[in-house]
């Protein structure tokens, strides 16, 4: 009895809920559509990096658009479109039971009008007042207009992707032709677009929008539409999509913002594009520009099929300073400056095993051997390290003079003293994020990394231990000018100042006279530490250098990771570096390294690692965690 009479005062309030509603469509008229504005994009200073802003029209006429796409369109967005008046209450007591027994949102009880009514007055804010407006507007729509007319304003407004709103632009955006000249298996792959752009755009991913376009065929089949047998032909045609249209600046920056505005806020798309956003980054423009500069003019007499990635971090805070994704953005959406798995570093991974060893007692001068090697695995295997090119040097050699020839054999023995987990510890908590191998080989890079979060990690060895978290979005403004969210850096000491400052002089060898980067010295122009890093066979090459203002992480090489790049990471990713730095700080006055206290600096003998004399050959300075530095002088020369 309590329940049917709570039955019934919800009927009698929903029933006043739609009278009033169709009472105010009586008496009111239609409000002018919501204008669409752009959303900026801005760096940490404020200046313009790019406006996103693509409602790229073509208004058509519903006869010139093909009956199999609209039909399409209907059953997969609204199947009852032609029963209902604007509001379809079983579809959404249909849409209601599917979610529930799917667990998750699988189809909406949206009317197509209701859509249209959303698209042309109302913000993507979902609340219910904005529903009940919605609901109001889709009345009053089918009130002034034929279903025809509705069909025909719904399909050149909605937006399709790659900044293609309406199906005359989309057509042309995916298949180079006009509307008009769509055939069925076209058509239907158009129709499931809208749902998720992003996610089924055939640029990005073709094979989820071949699995949305047999939601559709099967939509048709149940609506009578379309006969199974014709269905089965559409899905097994294959499909010729036109050449993707080249980005403009920042267009690896932009899908980043684009993916966390998508996933963040309900209808993202659709808010970015249309909603007038002021999103404010970390980017500063300048750099930008010389990143996106330095990877083409680095990859120019390189093989049309080889990609480079590039990103700076600001070590201080964490912001992304620059970000190049790949060569041609157009060719190829995959940002590689940040998707993982992301590529094994080689070499680059060094410096935080030298972090971990010199806090545990190692220093610059301590020796090790290089000469044959071998170490026996619990599976029974072998594992016997060599160096590139010259297999050996067959003589003992100072950390500092190993890492700054990035010799392999040194570095597996200092990490076979230490244990491998400490390594990988290091490596964690100095900011790398992805799962990392604690295997003796680890030492030379064979745990795959992301050029973002391999920037980031050095950071603490530029900033005296500072740890910050890279991120790309500061602020976001509505077109109010009212805050949705600001982010703000998240910092955390994971090093002493001194074993920080220890790696970097270490590093800094690495780009003096000897070292592996010797030739970029007088490329990037000032004080800088850095590591090369190659792979197996040179499948990729790296190189991750710093300031005290800023890193970077640049890597080069093929995605089909069977082929070698065949040249050095100092040689295909160095110089892209040494540009970007070069011109990335080029107002900004160098700055040496602050030596912190409790280190200091000695001239050592680099064939025994003890103080070294006049006559020693060999010399080097080194410097030392106060009370850790060799005591005796070199009594072999």
């Amino acid at each position: 009895m309590i329940e049917f009479r709570c039955r019934s005062v919800k009927s009698i309030i929903m029933a006043l809920v739609l009278g009033g509603l169709l009472a105010g469509c009586a008496l009111n008229p239609l409000p002018e559509p919501r204008v669409p504005v752009a959303s900026r994009v801005l760096d940490a200073n404020g200046q313009l990096v790019t406006s996103v802003f693509q409602e790229n029209r073509i208004p058509v006429p519903l006869r010139d658009i093909p009956e199999d796409l609209r039909n399409a369109v209907v059953a997969v967005e609204d199947a009852r479109f032609y029963r209902h008046y604007g509001v379809d209450p079983i579809g959404i007591l249909r849409a209601t039971m599917k979610n529930l027994l799917a667990g998750e949102v699988v189809e909406g009880g949206s009317t197509i009008t209701q859509q249209l009514a959303k698209n042309l007055y109302l913000t993507p804010r979902r609340t219910l007042t904005r529903k009940l407006q919605e609901i109001y507007l889709a009345i009053k729509l089918e009130r002034t207009y034929t279903k025809d007319e509705i069909l025909e304003m719904y399909l050149n407004q909605i937006y399709f992707g790659e900044g293609a709103y309406g199906v005359e632009v989309a057509s042309r955006t995916y298949f180079g032709k006009s509307v008009r000249e769509l055939d069925i298996s076209e058509s239907t792959l158009l129709a499931g677009l809208p749902r998720a752009p992003s996610r089924y755009s055939p640029f990005t991913d073709l094979e989820a929008a071949l699995g949305r376009r047999k939601v559709v065929l099967r939509r048709m089949v149940e609506q009578g539409m379309l006969s199974p047998e014709s269905a089965h032909t559409v899905d097994e045609t294959p499909v010729e999509l036109a050449a993707r249209q080249p980005a403009g600046r920042a267009a690896y920056v932009v899908q980043e913002i684009q993916r966390y505005i998508a996933s963040r806020y309900p209808e993202g798309e659709d808010l970015l594009y249309r909603g007038g956003l002021t999103i404010y980054t970390t980017l500063d423009r300048d750099m930008q520009v010389a990143a996106e500069d330095a990877v083409k003019q680095g990859m120019v007499e390189r093989d049309v099929d080889l990609e480079a990635a590039l990103v700076a971090v600001d070590p201080k805070n964490g912001y992304i300073k620059a970000m190049v994704g790949g060569r041609r953005f157009s060719k190829s959406q995959y940002n590689r400056a940040t998707r993982r798995p992301g590529r094994q570093p080689g070499s680059a991974m060094k410096p935080f095993l030298y972090a971990a060893a010199i806090d545990r007692g190692f220093t610059e001068a301590s020796i090790f051997r290089c000469e044959p090697v071998s170490f026996p695995q619990p599976t029974g295997e072998v594992y016997a390290p060599t160096d590139y090119g010259k297999p050996f040097h067959y003589r003992d050699m100072t950390l500092k003079e190993a890492l700054k020839v990035s010799d392999n054999i040194v570095a597996v023995r200092l990490n076979a003293a230490l244990g491998p987990e400490a390594m990988a510890d290091y490596a964690r908590r100095l900011g790398i994020t992805t799962s990392l191998r604690p295997f003796l080989s680890l030492a030379l890079g064979t745990s795959e990394v992301v050029p973002v979060e391999l920037a980031a990690a050095y950071g603490p060895f530029a900033s005296q231990g500072l740890k910050a978290k890279p991120f790309l979005i500061l602020q976001v403004l509505d077109r109010e000018g009212r805050t949705l969210e600001e982010n703000r850096p998240l910092l955390e000491f994971v090093l002493d100042p001194r074993t920080s400052y220890v790696v970097t002089d270490m590093l800094i060898s690495v780009l003096k006279p000897g070292g592996t980067a010797s030739h970029l010295a007088p490329l990037v122009g000032r004080v800088a530490a850095g590591k090369t890093g190659s792979t197996q066979e040179y499948r990729d090459g790296w190189f991750v250098g710093y300031t005290t203002e800023l890193v970077a992480a640049v890597w080069v090489g093929f995605d089909d990771y069977r082929r070698p790049v065949g040249i050095p990471g100092g040689v295909v990713a160095g110089p892209i570096w040494a540009q970007f730095m070069r011109e990335a700080l080029k107002d900004i006055p160098p700055h040496d390294f602050p030596i912190p206290a409790g280190v200091v600096t000695m001239s050592v003998c680099t064939q025994n690692g003890k103080l070294a004399t006049s006559a020693c050959p060999s010399p080097m300075q080194m410097s030392f965690l106060e009370g850790t530095a060799p005591s005796t002088w070199c009594d072999v020369h």
